[in-house]
């Protein structure tokens, strides 16, 4: 059954993560997205590619910042963060850009795809929540994306900062949508199915 030590659990998770978010607002302004942005706009002038990555929950958030960006205006597509370096890197051409998601900026299966994509002439933006990570100090841009906390007693399971990162890169989404003046009708041909299909008259 549950008690009034599991509201107290979940209160400690909700104000956490509320604390954490209201640091990272601090961070976020055009400025802050600026480096990141400049490398994704200068690589489709250039008809290269934009791709995410990262291991385990990372790599969940990697596959719906993907698709998020791809409805947005920047076709994305999601590289399996183990799988590149045993072939899959062939996606990445030169003068692609790789958005590369690492809580710790530290994980050594990242480090390998990210160096083999580096050898290979792409361009890297890493989204951490360590400043002076290897993933941080190997990026071509940084996007800060870090917790002090998580919001449970453990501190180990990644919560609030799988959510800082989709926060961080839903910005970035935003951002790039801005500047590509995304029109409410290029949006709706975009999504022909489900509820937003149905909105064709408010195009």
């Amino acid at each position: 059954m549950l008690s009034e030590s599991h509201d107290e659990e979940l209160e400690y998770f909700l104000n956490i993560s509320l604390t954490e978010f209201e640091k990272i607002q601090k961070k976020i302004n055009s400025s802050f997205y600026e480096d990141a942005v400049n490398l994704i706009v200068e690589a489709e002038k250039n008809k290269c590619r934009i791709h995410v990555t990262g291991i385990g929950k990372p790599g969940h958030v990697a596959g719906y910042i993907a698709s998020l960006l791809s409805s947005t205006g920047t076709p994305t597509y999601t590289l399996h963060g183990t799988e590149a370096v045993h072939g899959s890197a062939g996606q990445v051409f030169p003068g692609d850009v790789v958005i590369a998601i690492s809580n710790s900026g530290e994980t050594g299966e990242l480090k390998a795809t990210i160096q083999a994509l580096k050898n290979n002439g792409a361009k890297v933006i890493a989204v951490t929540g360590k400043p002076d990570s290897w993933l941080a100090k190997n990026g071509d841009a940084f996007l800060y994306a870090g917790v002090e906390a998580e919001g449970d007693a453990l501190n180990m399971a990644p919560r609030a900062s799988i959510i800082a990162e989709i926060l961080v890169l839903q910005g970035l989404s935003l951002v790039l949508q801005s500047v590509k003046k995304l029109s409410h009708q290029q949006y709706i041909k975009w999504h022909p199915g489900g509820s937003l299909g149905q909105r064709k008259d408010e195009a």
